[in-house]
Order: C-alpha cells, then sequence, then structure tokens
C-alpha cells in the first residue's frame, strides 16, 4: 500500500500578492483595500502609497465606476452615501456629484417612467411618487417636477 503524501504547508502569500489578487477582481479605495489587508500586513501604509503610486490603486477610478454603476437608478444623494460607505474623500465626491447635478432631472424622469409609465393623479399617487424618487437619492424639487410634469432642464432641484 501506498502512503498518503504529506503536503508541506503553503507559505503564506506576500502582503503585495494579496493586494493584488483583491484588485484584480475589482477596484477598491484605499480605505476598503486597508481594511482587508490590516490583518496581514505590518508595513500596509508603504504598500498602499507604492499601489497608489503605480496606479494600481485609485479612488478616482472607483469614483468612476461607481457613478457609472448607479447613475441610472439612483440619484446624487444614494451615489454620494455609497461613495461615503466605501471611504471616498469628500473632494472627489464633490466633483463627481457636481456632473451628475446636470443630469439630475433626467435621470429622475428616466427612473420614473421605468417605474410608474404613466402620469400621477393628484393626491396621495402623487405623493408616493415623490417619495419613491426621493428614496432613490433625488432632490424633493426635481422629483416634484417630474411628478407634476413641468419641463425645463436647467434647474436640478438646489
Amino acid at each position: 500500500m501506498e502512503r498518503p503524501r504529506q503536503s508541506k504547508p503553503k507559505p503564506e502569500p506576500s502582503a503585495a500578492t494579496r493586494a493584488l489578487r483583491l484588485l484584480a477582481r475589482r477596484d477598491y479605495t484605499r480605505r476598503e483595500l486597508a481594511a482587508k489587508l490590516a490583518p496581514h500586513v505590518a508595513e500596509l501604509e508603504a504598500l498602499l502609497d507604492a499601489f497608489t503610486a503605480r496606479g494600481w490603486l485609485s479612488d478616482a477610478r472607483v469614483v468612476d465606476q461607481v457613478v457609472h454603476a448607479k447613475r441610472g437608478r439612483l440619484g446624487p444623494a444614494r451615489i454620494r452615501r455609497a461613495l461615503l460607505e466605501r471611504g471616498v474623500p469628500e473632494e472627489l465626491i464633490a466633483t463627481a456629484l457636481e456632473k451628475l447635478k446636470t443630469t439630475e432631472l433626467a435621470q429622475a424622469r428616466s427612473v420614473w417612467a421605468r417605474r410608474f409609465r404613466a402620469r400621477a393623479d393628484e393626491g396621495a399617487d402623487q405623493a408616493r411618487q415623490v417619495r419613491f424618487l426621493q428614496s432613490r437619492g433625488f432632490s424633493v424639487a426635481v422629483a416634484m417636477r417630474v411628478v407634476r410634469g413641468r419641463s425645463g432642464d436647467a434647474d436640478s432641484g438646489d
């Protein structure tokens, strides 16, 4: 009979290897990657700085991806919250939201049309539709304009 082979324990992957494996799957913000690597890495800041310098770690790229993925379904408020949860710096969020404000009304109309497909009746139905748009992250003013059917793209509801 043949003896079962005893395999040598695999050595722990280096911090850089762990980080690259994570980044190969998707982009992470600096804070997210630091949280994932913290238990395994002694010199975490140096590693994160090196990855940022090489362009492998980019908060701006994460912002672009999140905005692109969520802008068809969510308004600026919800996108802002998603970016804050991922640890994106406030300056990058402000820049991204300024770009979103220009299309907020059109996006709200698109979301509303997919959900309701018709004009709102007076009263409770309108209120329900406004609450729906607000829950998606659109401002009250924009939600009211969409539900009431007022035209004009210049005002984004500040």
